[in-house]
C-alpha cells in the first residue's frame, strides 16, 4: 500500500494506540504479555456491569479490534506485527468473561490465556496461519480465550 493512501497524522495515532493498547504493544520483549496486562484493569472495569452489558462492550470490543489490528496491519505491513496487542485484550477478556473479579481469578485466568495464546490449539493455528488480516489476528486469540475460560472455570471448580 502506497504511503498517500496510508492514514495520516490523528486517524493513524488513533489506530496505533488502540491496536497496541495504549503502547503496551511497544514492549521490547514478550510485547504480547505485556498487551495482555491491560485485561486486567478491563476485567476489575467490566466485572461490575450487567452481563448484557459486558456482552455489549465484549462484542464492540471485538469489531473495534478486527478494525484496529487490520489498520494497524497495513501500517506495519504486517497483519500480525507483534505491536499489535489489542487481540490479546480481546482474548483475556474472553477468559474472564462473567466472572466476578478477584486477584486469583484475574492471575490464573492471565495464565491460561497466555498458555493458549502461545500454544494455539485448534483451530486458533487455523486463523493465525490462514487468516492475514484483522479479523483473522483477533480470532486466533479468542479461540485461545475460549480454551482458557474453560480451564479457568475448571479451576475455580476445583479448587473452590
Amino acid at each position: 500500500m502506497s504511503d498517500k493512501n496510508q492514514p495520516q497524522g490523528l486517524q493513524r495515532k488513533l489506530i496505533l494506540l488502540i491496536a497496541s493498547n495504549a503502547g503496551l504493544g511497544y514492549a521490547p520483549i514478550a510485547s504480547g504479555t505485556f498487551g495482555t496486562l491491560a485485561g486486567i484493569p478491563f476485567f476489575y472495569y467490566l466485572s461490575s456491569f450487567s452481563w448484557p452489558l459486558q456482552l455489549l462492550t465484549l462484542l464492540a470490543l471485538l469489531f473495534l479490534s478486527f478494525w484496529a489490528a487490520d489498520e494497524a496491519g497495513k501500517i506495519y505491513g504486517e497483519a500480525d506485527d507483534g505491536r499489535i496487542v489489542i487481540d490479546e485484550l480481546v482474548g483475556y477478556l474472553i477468559t474472564v468473561a462473567f466472572l466476578p473479579f478477584s486477584w486469583p481469578t484475574a492471575l490464573v485466568g492471565f495464565f491460561w490465556f497466555r498458555l493458549f495464546d502461545i500454544v494455539k490449539p485448534p483451530p486458533a493455528k487455523w486463523f493465525d496461519r490462514e487468516m492475514k488480516n484483522g479479523a483473522g489476528v483477533t480470532l486466533d486469540d479468542l479461540i485461545a480465550g475460549i480454551y482458557a475460560a474453560l480451564a479457568l472455570r475448571l479451576c475455580l471448580a476445583i479448587f473452590s
